[in-house]
């Protein structure tokens, strides 16, 4: 696979993550989150099994104990992700989760130095300045005072960050992405629907109202856009990665404008272009460096 079509899977899967914020939140007018994130991920392990049983025949090694502790990290933190966005779509938009969930692609820089003493490069520093003003505009520009779904979904930006980091290191030397992709799903799934039968009605009817919603997330924005991930993750640079996988923040807000009728006011959009334009920065200006650096 070239650079390009890497590129493009990355492009794909980020466009079918903004529209699952949309079917993320409207699917919670019928159910509770965890057996929204239960549900969807069941049928997300179950449409890519065939393909990961058909990786595994054509697979010429095992897995180590390595890489099968690896993936259970990465489905924790897949679980862990999933939670704190789903929860905080109950009290934010569609568009501010879709925002805050790209900041994941500024904190990747910051958490390289506090678990493997990687420093990021200068244009960090002032692109994560960049993030928090994006923020405090799109709160209003008032007193610092998110609410309770956008502190979560902030979180759930420190566990995507911490997931592609590891997928990251773990995708590249396995040979075996799809099997990443479905260990990670079935951890999700088994996780969430034990806390729904817990903790939330479950009712058949209300399953039913909200099954369009389960199906795209599970098989569309879940199993195909998590694969196409940690596919395209192999095959491309992470700066180049991040870039793309970073329109999901742009898809949603398009998606949610389109289909939920959700308006920001002139002070919103202008921190979202912060907030957007740190995303980019921060990977963008140290490649434009060393392809400068390579030409002279």
């Amino acid at each position: 696979m070239t650079r390009v079509q890497a590129n493009l899977l990355l492009l794909l899967a980020g466009a079918m993550w903004g529209m699952g914020f949309v079917a993320q939140s409207t699917a919670m007018d019928a159910i509770g989150p965890f057996l929204f994130i239960g549900l969807r991920f069941a049928i997300a392990c179950l449409s890519m099994l065939p393909f990961a049983m058909w990786e595994a025949r054509r697979s010429t090694g095992a897995l180590t104990f390595i890489d099968k502790r690896n993936f259970l990290v990465i489905g924790l933190l897949l679980f862990a992700g999933m939670a704190a966005q789903q929860v905080g779509l109950l009290t934010t938009s569609v568009t501010n989760s879709g925002f805050l969930t790209g900041l994941y692609v500024v904190m990747v820089p910051f958490l390289a130095v506090l678990l493997f003493r990687q420093w990021p490069h200068t244009v960090v520093w002032p692109a994560a300045l960049s993030a928090l003003a994006g923020i405090w505009l799109l709160s209003g520009a008032g007193s610092v005072a998110l609410t309770t779904g956008d502190w979560l979904t902030i979180v759930c930006a420190l566990f995507w960050a911490l997931q592609v980091i590891m997928i990251g290191r773990s995708a590249s030397h396995t040979g075996r992405p799809v099997t990443l992709s479905v260990s990670q799903f079935g951890i999700t799934a088994v996780i969430a629907l034990a806390i729904a039968g817990l903790v939330e009605p479950i009712n058949l009817s209300a399953v039913g109202t909200a099954l369009p919603e389960i199906l795209y997330a599970g098989i569309f924005s879940g199993g195909i856009a998590f694969t196409l991930q940690v596919i395209g993750q192999r095959y491309t640079t992470a700066p180049q990665a991040a870039i793309f996988l970073s329109t999901e923040a742009v898809f949603a807000a398009l998606f949610g404008a389109i289909f939920l009728g959700e308006r920001l006011p002139a002070l919103g959009l202008a921190g979202c272009g912060l907030i957007f334009a740190a995303i980019l920065a921060v990977e963008i200006v140290p490649a434009l460096r060393n392809r400068q650096r390579s030409v002279a």
